[in-house]
């Protein structure tokens, strides 16, 4: 089962295994996911006694017939020992169908005698699976689930100075409180910018490749070309906060592999100065 993952969140499906569902802590993170674009597909086993096995069922069925991007699981089903772990039995499970696929892991178990366990069966997979506090913040489940999916917010901060707005293809700088529309900062330019934030958003460290790049490059040199358009969008932004970007800040070439995204420093006085 494959299943197309990526870009921003507008319309995909995160699966919702929780015996807890309709806590006031997850209906939070349910109303969150909704409002950044998830459509959350709850799984709510019918009978007077609903065990783990009844979620693991049913969960199994939605991953073939709904097809999300993400699940969100928790570890815990019911109030027995035997459903301690019922939800790493699921993930398991999940794996075997699709080993590409996230999954968010809700537990109680982040500090206690049972948190190595919980961690190590959820590190076992080599599927991209995450392990979150079952109190983390609606804010850091959605932050957790972008990073996972590889999505990024239609509208990613680049540090304290910029702003890309994905949806509308517009690149904002911020200075002395005033929000300006950087209007050099579009076509290829803006594609090789929005490639770099996104990247960055999955991990700050995240390198983007050259060969990625040079799809928005033209010329027979197509490298050179992509120098040429990482200078002028360099250029661009500093002119708009008034700084001189050097070689290793705001966009870095990593030696043979390609360019990841810095988010620039404010200065110690101004802010405006290189």
């Amino acid at each position: 089962m494959t299943q197309q993952r990526g870009g921003t969140s507008r319309g995909q499906k995160i699966l919702v295994v929780d015996d807890e569902s309709t806590s006031d802590l997850m209906r939070s993170v349910l109303r969150r996911l909704e409002t950044e674009g998830f459509r959350p597909i709850v799984i709510q086993p019918e009978g007077q006694r609903v065990d783990g096995r009844q979620y693991e069922t049913e969960a199994l069925f939605a991953l073939e017939d709904e097809r999300p991007a993400a699940v969100l699981l928790d570890v815990r089903f019911g109030e027995y020992d035997e459903d301690r772990f019922m939800g790493l039995n699921i993930l398991k499970k999940i794996v075997e169908r699709d080993p590409s696929m996230p999954v968010l892991m809700f537990t109680q178990y982040a500090q206690g005698p049972y948190r190595d366990t919980a961690v190590a069966a959820s590190l076992s997979v080599s599927a991209p699976v995450d392990f979150i506090d079952k109190l983390a913040s609606p804010d850091e489940v959605l932050l957790r689930l972008r990073r996972l999916i590889g999505s990024a917010p239609e509208n990613v901060k680049i540090g304290s100075m910029f702003e890309l707005d994905a949806s509308n293809g517009i690149v904002y700088s911020h200075t002395e409180g005033e929000r300006n529309h950087v209007r050099e900062i579009q076509g290829m330019k803006f594609e090789i910018l929005k490639e770099l934030a996104t990247a960055y958003f999955r991990s700050e460290a995240e390198v983007v490749p050259f060969s990625r790049l040079e799809r928005f490059s033209e010329g027979e040199d197509s490298r050179a070309s992509l120098r040429v358009r990482i200078r002028e969008i360099k250029v661009a932004m500093g002119k708009a906060v008034q700084r001189d970007f050097g070689a290793d800040e705001l966009i870095i070439n990593i030696r043979n592999r390609g360019y990841r995204l810095s988010p620039p420093r404010v200065s110690s006085n101004s802010g405006n100065q290189a």
